[in-house]
This record gives structure tokens, sequence and C-alpha cells, in this order.
């Protein structure tokens, strides 16, 4: 039975490798957009916004109709998106009278599939059977670190070798997996999420519940602790050690990304031996040590290690905030999976722009903006902690009620 959904996790694991391409690969070509199409660099900007601020919109309105049309046309629909939004980024600048106009019709459009894969894609891995949920979750979501570390690569590699003047082909190319990936989605076996009579847990149920708050808070902080740094890495790489983008790009966010997959791919191994709660624990203090460090250490390669050790420290916050929510409400639904995508987009969002407030109250010192973002895993310990103690007054009272 388990082994018929081993093409539905790996079809998940590709979704998320999409995800990464539709977040990554743009940003890529900013620097190329703004002297080729003559774009401000605010406008430039404002497509990252635009992106997660689409990404945020669906993961709000999904609760009201992916339970509706279900999980596979759900996920064949976000895959066609991400596709058609890669493809038109190489066609809408080019044919409409104002560029930047088709640059953002073409990220609406992939936002909108981004979105959805964030909805989807965790809860249909959950759904499948197998032995150890919190193991297939973490090592689900170290494929967005592969995918991110991936784009950066190829891409890097690709404009160093053929010419940036050539980045439709490579947009056309990556515009192929989800493509290929929508096509194994209208085949594979999809598990339902809840028992069948079983419904999910509605809007107003999850808002009375104190746990789902928690849970909700610790995706925020998850979201943020991540992007936070990830964000600004390459910036800090560029300036603290005065090396060129290309080579910031890979020194930044590429080898924070591969940490961050590292720590994902070992809990995804031996997450049955681990106990997932104390693991967050000492990642969540790791965390606090790595933004201490790169705020405090005087020496700017110093700086650069704590920032890849931010990425390693981080990389069970997300998965596993997903599974603690699954075991405390495993009656969740879509509505709980959507909530928390919500909430760690928001965290994805308003991280980095904290750090980028106090940088600039700061005359641009991002130090001080990443000092100022070690709120996020302190706010993350706390809530690990505050789940733990509410899990033992659940099951005190369950134990009480059955005497």
């Amino acid at each position: 039975m388990k082994s018929q959904y081993n093409k539905t996790i790996t079809a998940c694991f590709v979704g998320y490798i999409v995800q990464a391409i539709v977040n990554n690969f743009t940003p890529l070509l900013f620097l190329f957009f703004q002297k080729c199409y003559h774009i401000p660099i605010s406008q430039i900007t404002l497509l990252v916004t635009f992106n997660f601020g689409i990404q945020l919109l669906v993961d709000f309105l999904s609760v009201r109709f992916v339970d509706k049309i279900g999980y596979r046309i759900s996920m064949i629909i976000a895959h066609v998106l991400a596709a058609a939004g890669l493809f038109l980024l190489t066609v809408l600048p080019e044919i409409l009278p104002v560029s930047f106009i088709g640059i953002l019709i073409a990220v609406m459009i992939y936002a909108v599939g981004g979105g959805l894969l964030e909805v989807l894609v965790s809860p249909v891995v959950e759904a499948c059977p197998s032995d150890n949920k919190e193991k297939a979750m973490s090592l689900l979501h170290s494929f967005y670190c592969w995918g991110h570390a991936g784009v950066v690569l190829i891409s890097t590699v690709f404009f160093y070798v053929v010419g940036i003047d050539n980045w439709k082909i490579l947009a056309i190319i990556w515009a192929v997996i989800p493509i290929g990936n929508a096509f194994v989605f209208s085949k594979v076996p999809i598990a339902p999420l809840l028992e069948d009579g079983d419904t999910g847990l509605g809007l107003k149920e999850l808002f009375r519940m104190k746990i789902f708050w928690i849970l909700l808070i610790m995706m925020i902080c998850a979201g943020a602790s991540e992007q936070a740094v990830s964000q600004w890495a390459s910036a800090f790489a560029e300036k603290g050690l005065g090396i060129s983008k290309a080579a910031g790009d890979l020194a930044g966010p590429m080898a924070f990304a591969v940490l961050m997959g590292i720590s994902r791919l070992f809990y995804g191994k031996y997450g049955d031996r681990i106990n997932l709660e104390h693991f967050m624990i000492y990642s969540s203090f790791l965390c606090i040590l790595s933004y201490l460090g790169i705020s405090l250490f005087p020496i700017p390669l110093l700086n650069l290690i704590a920032c890849a050790v931010c990425g390693l420290s981080v990389g069970i916050m997300w998965p596993g905030t997903f599974s603690k929510a699954s075991a405390a409400l495993p009656k969740g639904g879509t509505a709980m999976f959507a909530l928390l995508a919500l909430g760690g987009d928001i965290g994805c969002s308003g991280g980095p722009t904290l750090v980028g407030m106090v940088s600039g109250a700061f005359g641009d010192n991002l130090k001080m903006g990443i000092l100022a973002g070690i709120i996020f895993p302190v706010l993350l310990l706390i809530g690990v902690i505050l789940c733990r103690r509410q899990k033992k007054i659940t099951n005190y009272n369950t134990v009480k009620s059955r005497h």
C-alpha cells in the first residue's frame, strides 16, 4: 500500500523544486531587467513584494476552494500556472508597450502557482501512508533548499558560459519541470487528508484553539528567522568581503540554502531516532547564537560563517512546525495548512522588512538589523516550550476525564 505512494511523495519533492524556481529565478535577473528594459530599481524591488503578496492572498483564498475542486486538480493548476508564468516572462515584456507591466503579469501568474504549491504539497505528503511523517516532512522541505541552491548555481553557470542575454532559453528550460510534474500529478494516487466522513476544522474552530495560535506564531517566526538572514546574505557577502555579485550569491544565499537543506536531510534520514521537540529547541538556541555571531563578530569572514550556520539552525523550524501542527490538530485539514502557509509567508516578508528598516535607521548597518531580527528565533523557542506545556495539559485532562 505504502509503495504506491512513493511516486506521489517524489512528485511532491519536485513540487517544492518548482516553488524554489518561481521564487528564486527572476531575482537573479533584476539588474539585467533594469538595464535591458530601463526599469527603475524601485519598480524592480516591488516584484519581490508583489510575488509574496500574491502568494499570501492565494494562501488565504485557498481555504475556500481547494477542498471543493480537490487536491489533484489544484496541484495540476498550480504547476501549469508556474510554467505559464515562466514562459510569459520571456514573451510579455517584449510585446507589451510597458515592459514592466509584462514582467508584473508573468510574476502574478507564477506567484499564484507558487502560493498554491505552498498550501498543497505539505498536506498531500502528510496524507500519504508512512512510518514516520516527521521524517517525510523534513525531507520534503529539504527539496526547496536543493531547488534554491540548484537555481542559483545552474543559472549562475549558465549566465557565465552562455551569457545572460540568453536568459530566455533558461527560463523555458525551467518551465519544462512544472509541465512534466503536472503530468505526473494527473496519474499518481493522492490519499484523502481526513478519514471518510470526517470534516476538517473550520476557521472559527481553529481560531478558538490556543494551541493553533501558538503554532501560527511559531510559523511566522520560522519564516522570519529563515528569510531575515537569507534575503540579506548576498549583500552581506558583497559588502563585508568586497566580492562580486556572482561570488556573493554563491557565498551567501547558496551556502545558507545548502546548509539548511543538510539540516532537513539529516532529520529526514534520522528523524525516527531524534526527538523533534528537542531538535527544535537546540536549533532555536543555535539560531540565536548565529544571529549574535552575524551581528557582533568583528571579522567579516566570521560573520559569513555565522550566516551559513544560521541556515543549518533554521532547517527544522518550518517542517517541524508543520509536523507539530499535524500531531496536535489531526483534524486541522486544508484550513490549518493554508493558514500556517499564510503565517510562514507573513514571516518570510516581515523578517527581511524588519531587518531592512532597522538597518536603515542605523545608517544602513546590516548588523544592527540582524540583531533586531533575533526576536524571531527567541519567540520560536518560547513557542516550542508553550506547545510542550499545552500538550501536557491536554494529556492530563484526557487522563482525568477517563477516570
